[in-house]
């Protein structure tokens, strides 16, 4: 019966002096981690394959126009080619066609607007292949090599008008939000209006910080009064 007691007795004290030990210094890491988290945030990756500009658009809509024209068209002349090879006349399109780039001179009104429309068909094509796109997202800084995320314009917008709104005085805020300039538009119903910018500018910097974006915009803060009613 001593040795259950002496046995029960180990089993109580040493398990729960090492519980408690480990309990105390998770505790603390927990709490100094969590503290250093609150105010340090996270470091940003550096990246020095250009993961710094702008997300790309895939330009599905684009590119399955094209695509689709391209193939209707080629599909339509290889018909005609083979048609001739096996001797049959060709298609009347492609002899009206052949005739009217042979016989209209170049200065014609009609060639010259199917010149016009082809060069602006290229030039837009050209432009969507090497233009980002997508201007409506902001990239954000990186914290993980392999993670990229970016922030919505109306999702940012949205953050810095309730960050505005808790300002004493503010009352209703209107946020346009660029790529390069965020414009606030404030109505202050009462407190002096330097004031109430001053706390504008403070609050509304952090706030475009605590954004985390690769390229912070710049602020422009304006503060009226409500205007009269009647």
């Amino acid at each position: 019966m001593s040795e259950p007691q002496g046995s029960e007795s180990t089993t109580r004290r040493m398990p729960v002096l090492e519980k408690t030990t480990a309990g105390a210094l998770a505790e603390g890491e927990f709490d100094r981690s969590a503290s250093t988290a609150d105010h340090d945030p996270p470091p940003a990756v550096d990246d020095a394959n250009g993961g710094r500009g702008r997300f790309w658009s895939a330009r599905r809509v684009p590119a399955g126009i094209v695509t689709l024209l391209v193939l209707v068209a080629a599909g339509v002349l290889l018909y005609d080619v083979a048609a001739v090879r096996a001797h049959r006349p060709a298609l009347h399109w492609r002899r009206s066609l052949a005739r009217q780039l042979a016989e209209r001179p170049l200065d014609d009104t009609w060639v010259l607007v199917g010149a016009g429309l082809a060069a602006a068909l290229g030039l837009w094509l050209i432009v969507l292949a090497v233009t980002p796109g997508l201007r409506d997202v902001l990239p954000m800084r990186r914290t993980h090599p392999d993670v990229r995320a970016g922030l919505h314009r109306d999702a940012a917008a949205t953050a810095l008008r309730d960050r505005a709104m808790e300002v004493s005085g503010v009352r209703s805020v209107r946020v346009r939000m660029g790529r390069r300039k965020v414009d606030v538009r404030v109505v202050s119903h009462f407190r002096e209006l330097d004031d109430v910018r001053a706390d504008l500018n403070v609050t509304l910097a952090d706030g475009i910080r605590g954004l985390g974006l690769v390229r912070p915009p710049a602020l422009s803060v304006h503060v009226v009064r409500p205007g009269r009613k009647g």
